[in-house]
């Protein structure tokens, strides 16, 4: 992962990674949403949708060719989202084993 791209106040850490680049069937746990500056009304939509701290997380489709949208579970809600979308929210792979 680019240490650019990591949110302000986030350890660089290689298992937190954009939710945008994970794979069908990938789990974790959210760790944030949005990059330390002000949150855009994207980021803000996404909290209100659950996306936030410790939450579990799953990619449980995506569409080919390009993968675009995919449909994610966040802890008891599911919904389809577009990869653009996702970009602002960072997850703990290695969580993955604690999911429920």
């Amino acid at each position: 992962m680019d240490a650019a791209a990591n949110p302000v106040g986030l350890a660089l850490d290689p298992r937190c990674v954009s939710l945008a680049a994970l794979p069908k069937g990938a789990t974790g746990r959210i760790v944030g949403v949005g990059t330390g500056q002000a949150l855009s009304a994207l980021e803000r939509r996404l909290l209100e949708f659950g996306f936030v701290s410790g939450e579990a997380v799953e990619i449980l489709a995506e569409a080919r060719p390009g993968r675009d949208p995919f449909v994610v579970r966040v802890g008891q809600t599911t919904l389809a989202m577009r990869r653009a979308e996702a970009h602002s929210v960072w997850v703990d792979t290695a969580a993955a084993g604690s999911m429920p």
